[in-house]
């Protein structure tokens, strides 16, 4: 079962434990799981949207629309997609 951390720097933006080593994570050292970030309510037709370059600018540091549950955006700097999740209130990285 896949684990999230928190990005640090950032209000809600989680990503997966054990995929990016080099990217800062809160120092308290917590985990969520999926099921705690309720991945599961993510609809099954995503919209994408346009990437973003850096998991700050999923935090409004660069203009876009404001978010709503189950945009999908690719962050170029991680490589990797990130939904927007409206009970968790944040990003989480998808798997």
């Amino acid at each position: 079962m896949d684990q999230y951390k928190k990005m640090a720097g950032t209000a809600a933006v989680f990503i997966l434990a054990n995929k990016h080593a080099n990217s800062p994570v809160e120092r308290d050292g917590f985990q969520w799981s999926a099921q705690e970030l309720h991945l599961d309510q993510l609809p099954a037709a995503l919209n994408r949207e346009q990437a973003i370059a850096t998991s700050l600018a999923l935090e409004g540091l660069e203009p876009y629309n404001p978010p709503a549950h189950g945009d999908v955006r690719f962050v170029t700097a991680l490589n990797a997609d990130f939904a927007y999740i409206d009970s968790t209130k944040g990003w989480v990285e998808l798997g």
